[in-house]
């Protein structure tokens, strides 16, 4: 490490023991080397903290209260010194050769706020259950990133950015449960462009029951998110197309409501939907009511 990384790398961790060492371990064994490791025990109560301490120098340890991971990753920022800035989550793990394809084209395309790569899905058995792909082809604008959530492919643990621009963004809204991964990446996209590069170089754990907030927490942040954004898209975006993407999240969420046997939950969500774009969404919550009435599966 050095005193002006080019990278810092930031991971948040609680209860983190059982999968620390794999993660630190594919940030260490990165062919590009210049970088700083920040580990943000955030309130841990297992062995955490006493695992940290034998990196010694290898890494910089923040304690804080629990705050959840939007609080870990914003104090892991605020101690950060390096021009770009990487997330890991503690149990997910990077290939060799990530930190060095992105910082390659992040220096190449001065113009992009920050990149993705292509995750690879495994379950905790380490069988590879999927791919997470995100956006295809070239650069991505604020429109791509606002109408399809997913377009940053493998979440945090495979996204760099500008470390100023993060800053001067406030970083993560800690009031957005579940969302506020997607809530920077709408606000970064505001300001520059979104790439992906179409290799898988992370690896992120799907863990049943892995969730740590409740399916209405989580709805509350993806449409809070989704309002308090819509000023940032074009002027010939904020209606129309606006509505039909916030019709578009109402209807994924009552497909998770009916799942969890919460029928007028789902039906509520998918009216308001059909309401808000008819045109733009209106087949896709008529069909979904139409399940629902019919207690089909969706």
């Amino acid at each position: 490490m050095t005193d002006t990384p080019r990278v810092s790398v930031v991971i948040p961790a609680y209860n983190a023991a059982w999968c620390l060492t794999r993660a630190i371990g594919s940030v260490l064994t990165q062919s590009f080397r210049d970088f700083e490791l920040i580990v943000v025990d955030d309130g841990s109560t297992d062995e955490t903290a006493e695992m940290l301490s034998r990196y010694g120098d290898v890494l910089r340890i923040v304690s804080k209260e629990n705050g959840g991971m939007g609080s870990a990753r914003n104090a892991g920022i605020r101690t950060a010194r390096g021009r770009y800035v990487a997330f890991l989550d503690a149990d997910d793990c990077w290939l060799p050769e990530k930190l060095a394809r992105q910082v390659a084209l992040l220096e190449a395309h001065p113009d992009l706020a920050f990149c993705a790569v292509v995750a690879t899905l495994e379950d905790p058995a380490g069988l590879k259950i999927g791919e997470w792909r995100g956006h295809s082809g070239s650069c991505a604008g604020i429109s791509e990133v606002f109408a399809n959530h997913a377009a940053v492919a493998g979440g945090a643990s495979a996204v760099v950015a500008h470390r100023q621009l993060v800053v001067e963004l406030g970083g993560f809204d800690e009031t957005l449960a579940g969302a506020e991964d997607t809530d920077l990446w709408i606000r970064l996209a505001g300001r520059g462009d979104f790439a992906c590069i179409d290799e898988p170089l992370v690896v992120v754990l799907r863990r049943p029951g892995s969730a740590s907030r409740s399916l209405d927490a989580m709805r509350r942040g993806a449409l809070e998110m989704t309002r308090k954004n819509r000023n940032l898209l074009p002027p010939g975006k904020r209606h129309a197309f606006w509505r039909k993407t916030y019709a578009g999240l109402l209807c994924d969420y009552a497909k998770w409501a009916y799942r969890e046997g919460r029928h007028g939950a789902a039906m509520k969500d998918l009216l308001t939907a059909l309401c808000m774009s008819p045109f733009g969404r209106g087949r896709l919550a008529l069909g979904l009511m139409a399940a629902v009435l019919r207690g089909q599966r969706v």
